[in-house]
């Protein structure tokens, strides 16, 4: 397999983000690239590469599924076992310089360490407890609690005990509340305290959160010595307090999910699928620029410029086969799902990546590189191209159903039940199977299981509580 096959098949497996970050870095080493755009270059001096839209295809749905033209036949119908997805990243994004690039550098947040730090100098001014208060910093998680015990801080600093828990006490008070705490029980009660509501019912429960956990509702009734609704409202007290209070200062931000793929429905009612314009790469040949370059130029400048213009023509022959490509493995998602599109999850079908295959003619292989990591948006939100694969359960009468649509079923009739009528894994089974799904018991508690939905004695016992 020659580099720049291997390189035409780690571009279809790119995002159209990473794609673009890789031929930002391309266009530093090879001279006869540019990024298309209005001020890129004059016109006489490039040749077309992939300046052209790829959608939207015609309006009727069957010509919109099925290009006519296979161009991806030469790259992407490749199978290659070595090259994984964990080679898809590590390309970094070369930024332009801008002279005006400190007033778009977003400041950055404090970290949780930064922040009670701030909080310590102003707090302690005695060398003591500031030595005291930068370990107890420095033994912080990420979640806000200590990752030692008061003790081992205490032994390790040579202070005793009771002097370093004068500094830790006051340091739970700092913000966010409940930070160095040494436990969640620890960190629970001081933000209750903060509100003025941990009295003896709340100090008990919170004294048993083990029971807490298994929902023994009954044992905790005993031991708080209140009714059904004062729990019910403690229970809830609890559950809007926040367990890791530092955990919100060391998460990433949440990045939004750029689409590749943009599915609309059309003024006749057909899906028209589309590469996303946004972040389509396009890049074009000065073709123009090297033939100036190589008129009375040395031998080693035109076999320069040679190598760059072959590598340029087959680079752009690689994105045109990687657009085709994808545009035709969403077509064909969207053609085989387009109950998902119109009616919702309940109709999503079974579907493999040898299916897609085998109605395109091309290798497994292709299609999984395709979808890994790409996303679509739909009339019906963004999803990930794997969203659309899933596994199928046998029907009786003969049909397959997908194995995400039979889940969400279940978990629509867990949560429509009453409370004096929960359902059991034997009687949701048996509910499936008259509406002609194939399924056994065990597979039923397996899927409720996955979706983390207690058995139907433990939701007996929380309806009648909890309604």
């Amino acid at each position: 397999m020659t580099p720049q096959l291997r390189q035409a098949i780690q571009l279809l497996q790119f995002t159209n983000v990473e794609a673009a970050q890789f031929l930002e870095e391309e266009m530093l080493r090879n001279p006869l690239l540019v990024r298309e755009g209005p001020a890129s270059v004059a016109p006489s001096e490039v040749a077309s590469g992939v300046d052209r839209d790829v959608g939207p295809p015609p309006a009727d749905a069957e010509s919109v599924l099925v290009p006519t033209v296979p161009l991806d036949t030469d790259f992407s119908n490749v199978y290659d076992p070595g090259l994984g997805s964990d080679q898809a990243g590590g390309q970094n994004r070369f930024e332009e310089e801008d002279e005006d690039a400190i007033g778009w550098i977003a400041e950055r947040p404090a970290s949780l360490r930064e922040h009670v730090e701030q909080q310590a100098r102003l707090a302690f001014r005695d060398q003591a407890d500031w030595r005291i208060a930068l370990a107890l910093i420095a033994a912080l998680e990420p979640s806000g609690w200590l990752a030692e015990p008061p003790e081992a801080i205490a032994a390790s600093l040579g202070v005793a005990l009771e002097t370093l828990e004068v500094v830790r006490c006051k340091m739970l008070r700092f913000d966010p509340t409940g930070v160095f705490a040494r436990n969640l029980a620890e960190c629970l009660s001081v933000q209750l305290m903060e509100q003025n509501r941990f009295d003896p019912a709340m100090a008990a429960l919170v004294g048993h959160l083990e029971l807490l956990a298994r929902r023994d509702y009954r044992a905790l009734l005993a031991i708080c010595g209140v009714d059904e609704a004062d729990l019910r409202d403690m229970i809830a007290e609890i559950r809007r307090l926040d367990p890791k209070p530092g955990a919100r200062f060391e998460s990433e931000p949440v990045r939004a999910l750029i689409p590749d793929v943009i599915i609309r429905l059309g003024p006749d009612g057909t899906y028209i699928v589309e590469l996303n314009p946004e972040t389509m790469p396009r890049v074009l040949i000065r073709r123009g620029f090297h033939a100036r370059m190589a008129v009375g130029a040395a031998r080693e400048t035109k076999q320069f410029l040679s190598e760059n213009l072959q590598a340029a023509s087959f680079l752009v022959r690689a994105l045109e086969a990687r657009a085709q490509t994808i545009l035709r493995v969403a077509s064909t998602i969207v053609q085989l799902q387009e109950g998902l599109f119109r009616a919702g999850i309940a109709q999503l079908r079974p579907l493999t990546l040898r299916d897609i295959a085998e109605a395109l003619e091309l290798h497994e292989s292709t299609i999984s590189r395709v979808t890994a990591n790409k996303s679509m948006a739909t009339p019906r939100g963004i999803f990930e191209m794997k969203f659309f694969f899933t596994a199928s359960l046998g029907g009786a009468d003969g049909e397959s159903h997908s194995a995400s649509s039979v889940r969400h079923r279940i978990a629509a009739l867990i949560e429509g039940e009453p409370p004096g009528a929960v359902l059991s894994d034997e009687a949701l089974a048996k509910i499936l199977q008259k509406e002609g799904i194939d399924i056994a018991r065990r597979t039923v508690a397996k899927y409720r299981e996955a979706m983390r939905i207690p058995g139907s004695a433990q939701r007996r016992r929380d309806k009648g509580l909890m309604g």
